[in-house]
């Protein structure tokens, strides 16, 4: 084991990074035994990365520049000799994508610890189930969980309208929802937040809808005290962040929202049946 690579895993936590950022302390993990001793411009050719991306990648974990951070991970090595050294050891027993499915495994405990109380999930249920239309939000990043939400959402409510492209278009369609009746909005928002999410929400929110919002953080740009937001972090031991936890999140709303469509069985059932005249699966 690295305590080496330990260390500066526990240096890049609760650090927002972007992509190329991580890539750089992706690498920087994997040679921990180098990385104090490496010049900004030899992380940059190992990483993959061009040099002011290092130096702003520095400045993200709080240093004034890169050799600022370098020569804090010189101090912090411990006398030579004092542990074993080597690119393929693995912190705490694991390599990096177990540490990630790892980290997961961690956010899922902490979405079953907030479902311990049930109340804000069956509200919003309830609030989705009312709602007709149903829309849908999710863009950028987030669009693959609200795309999810709403392919099965529609199996049960008669009708659910997912909004997943940002533009001109988007508050014409939140117009279109709010005039056919709707009376609700069901958001994903993950990061990084696009500032169409939020003026979204905000133009949602003046037409009188209820805003139900699964996003990564009860402190995300989206946050609004007069919505009811649901948080489940994502993972960001990788390049891109995972969201395992928003999609079940997700999934959970979807079943407190039967219980609020007292045909919703019946609605399956039809599905079903329909599927099998069809053929429509392989099983």
């Amino acid at each position: 084991m690295s305590s080496a690579s330990a260390r500066l895993l526990k240096l890049f936590e609760g650090h927002r990074l972007t992509p190329t950022q991580r890539r750089i302390a992706h690498c920087m993990v994997r040679r921990a035994g180098d990385a104090p001793f490496l010049s900004s411009v030899e992380l940059a050719e190992l990483a993959g990365v061009s040099q002011p991306s290092v130096t702003r990648f520095a400045v993200a974990l709080g240093f004034d520049g890169y050799p600022a951070l370098r020569r804090h991970l010189r101090e912090s090595e411990p006398p030579e000799g004092a542990e074993p050294t080597g690119e393929g050891e693995r912190p705490g027993g694991f390599n990096e994508y177990q540490q990630a499915v790892h980290a997961e495994i961690e956010n899922l405990r902490h979405l079953a610890a907030l479902l311990d109380d049930p109340a804000p999930v069956e509200r919003a249920g309830a609030l989705l189930a009312a709602s007709r239309p149903l829309p849908v939000l999710g863009l950028r990043a987030a669009a693959a969980q609200a795309g999810g939400f709403a392919y099965f959402a529609a199996k049960v409510h008669p009708d659910v309208r997912l909004l997943t492209e940002g533009g001109s278009m988007l508050l014409d369609r939140i117009d279109g929802c709010v005039r056919a009746g709707a009376s609700a909005l069901m958001c994903f928002a993950l990061p990084r937040h696009p500032r169409e999410t939020v003026e979204a929400l905000e133009a949602a929110r003046q037409a009188g809808l209820s805003i139900v919002t699964v996003a990564d953080s009860a402190f995300a740009p989206v946050a609004h005290p007069g919505d009811l937001l649901l948080p489940a972090a994502v993972g960001t031991g990788l390049a891109f962040d995972t969201a395992c936890a928003p999609m079940l999140l997700g999934r959970v709303l979807l079943e407190a929202m039967c219980d609020g469509l007292p045909d919703a069985q019946a609605r399956l059932e039809e599905f079903d049946t329909r599927a099998s005249e069809r053929g429509l699966f392989a099983e």
